[in-house]
């Protein structure tokens, strides 16, 4: 049964001056399990895609339904709180807070979700021990590598236990090195944890790990491969 459905997704940008058609009638399904990339060429509308799943940008046209929900026309206070509860982000550019430490970073959705602060202690110390990061819980972000820094934002988007990742160009700022362990890291949780990951990347080494790449050119599905079926779940 699909987690993300795409009804007919079209974005035009400055519709009323010069039309830019970022998406067009896009219309995808996907998997609980999956490990997906969506690639393409810069303009092609891979970030915006993403945006739209993601509930950060609203579509000219069409809509995104999540687990059964329509999150599209959602008042902003409820789209706040579903993807608080539903949705984790990895930015290329981190989006650390940072005077918080790689704990506090962690722990903060949690915060929000006002969880018991003994699990909440449990859970942050647990996933940046499992991101590789024991022994560097008080550090903040300007005291990490780029690899490191990377590593804290995959485990505060897994900190609320969300049904899916969205991952806009994780690997762009990293060496080769931080990039093979960030996806080692990410492959294991997909695995073992069946934590559904979307990409939006331009990075060869994201795209041969994916099961499915999806190619976008000028706003529209240009082709979708699936390497072999996702994992249990999907």
């Amino acid at each position: 049964m699909a987690i993300i459905t795409t009804h007919n997704l079209s974005k035009v940008y400055n519709p009323e001056t010069v039309p830019v058609h970022a998406l067009r009638d896009v219309n995808l399904e996907f998997e609980e399990g999956e490990f997906t990339t969506v690639r393409g060429p810069s303009g092609s509308g891979k970030t915006t895609l993403l945006n739209m799943i993601g509930g950060l940008d609203t579509p000219s046209d069409g809509y995104v339904e999540v687990d059964g929900t329509r999150i599209t026309g959602m008042k902003d206070r409820e789209l706040i709180d579903f993807r608080l509860n539903h949705i984790g982000f990895v930015f290329q550019a981190y989006n650390l807070i940072p005077v918080f430490t790689a704990y506090e970073n962690v722990s903060f959705i949690m915060l929000l979700q006002k969880w018991d602060k003994q699990k909440m202690k449990e859970r942050a110390e647990e996933l940046l021990t499992a991101v590789g990061l024991k022994g560097k819980f008080d550090s903040r972000p300007k005291q990490l590598s780029g690899g490191e820094q990377q590593r804290v934002a995959v485990a505060r988007a897994l900190a609320s236990r969300p049904k899916f990742i969205l991952a806009d160009e994780p690997t762009a700022n990293l060496d080769t090195d931080s990039a093979m362990n960030l996806l080692d890291m990410m492959e294991k949780m997909n695995k073992e944890e069946n934590v559904t990951f979307i990409f939006s990347t331009h990075d060869q080494r994201v795209i041969d790990r994916a099961r499915r790449v999806i190619t976008m050119v000028d706003g529209a599905i240009h082709k979708d491969e699936k390497k072999y079926p996702p994992l249990k779940g999907g």
